[in-house]
């Protein structure tokens, strides 16, 4: 028995056990009770194959992954990523998603806060998969959480879209400390642009729009060097590109207004899953100061030069400009003119 136990890597009481259960059913007393039973989380041949056409059919171009989440979101049906993959791909099913192989790099620390950093982009893309146009996602990542604000579809990246991505997420969350992006012409003025006479006597160069308006709510711009040094914001497009490109097919979106609606409700089912703890507890955000006014500040802002007849031009318009309490002229004024988001203009 000592010789048996060694052998067979069994302790000496299961073997007695094994010898006593030889002696009354013979050699069948040696196979596990086990064997030729279907184990009770074993699916069966039926939901193999809905699983197998809800992927061919309603859910195709979906990634395992998303589709595993899906599964259980909408049809009910939970089953593990690695099972899901292994019924697929035994069908003759990959996912869509290619993965490249991964390259050395030393990545940064995330900020410790939320609030402390976001970055900013924006994301050409074939959203609507020929449905509609091409679209524009501009969106904005907190380098500390992974969380993604605010996002919305435009026909372009402009700056009117990234003053209404920062207007929703001062009036949700606050002002951010500081914001990342790349070098476009929104966040800063090529250094190819010739300086104006004013530029050279001042010997500073003026801000785009949206420059200013991070200068007068005290946002510090950090620009990047390249496309890798963003790359948090980088990789969330291309799960974007995935995981949002399906749940607007599944909508049948078509145009940038349900577009958008499909997003809004996918991102905080987005933040939900992929959001991580930061490294220092409460939020770095800044309160918009009573004094401040947001519309105001996020906006086109231009001066011009009041005429003898108290009028001034504005995009081949002529907008007369009445007498106020402080004067009854303002012939060769110098006035600012907001053309705010909404359409209005105001002239001060």
């Amino acid at each position: 028995m000592v010789e048996a136990a060694e052998i067979t890597g069994l302790s000496h009481r299961q073997v007695w056990r094994l010898l006593s259960a030889y002696r009354k059913e013979g050699a069948k007393a040696l196979a596990h009770g086990n064997r030729g039973r279907q184990p009770v989380s074993t699916l069966s041949q039926e939901v193999k194959g809905k699983i197998v056409e809800l992927s061919r059919n309603k859910y195709e171009g979906v990634n395992h992954c998303h589709f595993t989440e899906l599964l259980a979101e909408r049809e009910e049906l939970l089953v593990s990523r690695s099972t899901l993959r292994r019924i697929l791909t035994c069908a003759g099913i990959r996912s869509p998603r290619k993965r490249r192989l991964p390259k050395h790099r030393c990545r940064r620390e995330r900020y410790s806060q939320e609030g402390m950093l976001l970055q900013i982009d924006g994301s050409e893309h074939d959203w609507l998969e020929g449905r509609g146009t091409y679209l524009t996602l501009v969106g904005a990542i907190d380098d500390a959480t992974g969380i993604v604000p605010y996002a919305l579809f435009r026909q372009e990246e402009d700056a009117q879209g990234y003053f209404m991505l920062l207007s929703e997420i001062i009036k949700n969350k606050g002002i951010p400390l500081a914001l990342y992006s790349d070098r476009h012409g929104i966040f800063q003025r090529s250094p190819k642009d010739s300086d104006s006479l004013e530029e050279q006597l001042s010997g500073q160069r003026q801000p785009t729009q949206f420059g200013r308006a991070l200068q007068e709510l005290c946002i510090q711009p950090i620009f990047a060097m390249s496309p890798q040094a963003k790359g948090r914001i980088e990789r969330l497009w291309g799960t974007f590109q995935d995981r949002l490109v399906s749940e607007l097919r599944l909508a049948g979106a078509s145009t940038i207004n349900e577009a958008n609606q499909v997003l809004w409700d996918f991102l905080p089912r987005f933040n939900a899953r992929f959001s991580v703890p930061p490294a220092q507890p409460g939020s770095a955000y800044r309160q918009l100061p009573a004094d401040l006014c947001l519309e105001g500040i996020l906006c086109f802002k231009y001066g011009r030069t009041v005429d003898h007849d108290n009028t001034i031009r504005f995009d081949r318009q002529v907008i007369q400009l009445l007498p106020g309490l402080d004067r009854s002229s303002y012939t060769r004024a110098r006035v600012e003119v907001q053309e705010r988001l909404d359409g209005s203009l105001i002239v001060s």
